[in-house]
């Protein structure tokens, strides 16, 4: 089961997931953002993972896909406040080499 809230400042949308990132969330999880990102005409996306419990390679591939669309458009993707067992996932995987992570949403949008 997972758990997603939009909210968007300027051309960002910011994605707050919380639960967890597997195969049977994995629809949802990409659906729900990409509806956002076109209601929005987002350049750039912040994703929130604090509230993640575990994420396998479902989650890591939509996370990816998206990262992708993000910089197709010429934008942005920051990974935020990633608990540390995701953190470490994201880190094994590839991920941080090609999205940014920050501590806060707020250092986030600056970077943007």
């Amino acid at each position: 089961m997972i758990k997603l809230s939009f909210s968007n400042n300027k051309k960002t949308t910011i994605v707050r997931v919380a639960g967890e990132l597997d195969l049977v969330a994995a629809d949802q999880f990409r659906n729900e953002i990409d509806a956002a990102m076109e209601k929005n005409c987002s350049d750039n996306i912040i994703m929130n993972l604090n509230g993640v419990r575990f994420i396998d390679s479902s989650g890591l591939g939509v996370i990816l896909g998206r990262y992708k669309k993000i910089k197709m458009r010429g934008g942005k993707m920051a990974l935020v406040s990633a608990p540390v067992q995701v953190k470490r996932i994201l880190e094994l995987s590839g991920v941080l080499n090609i999205a940014s992570s920050y501590e806060t949403e707020d250092e986030a949008l600056q970077a943007m």
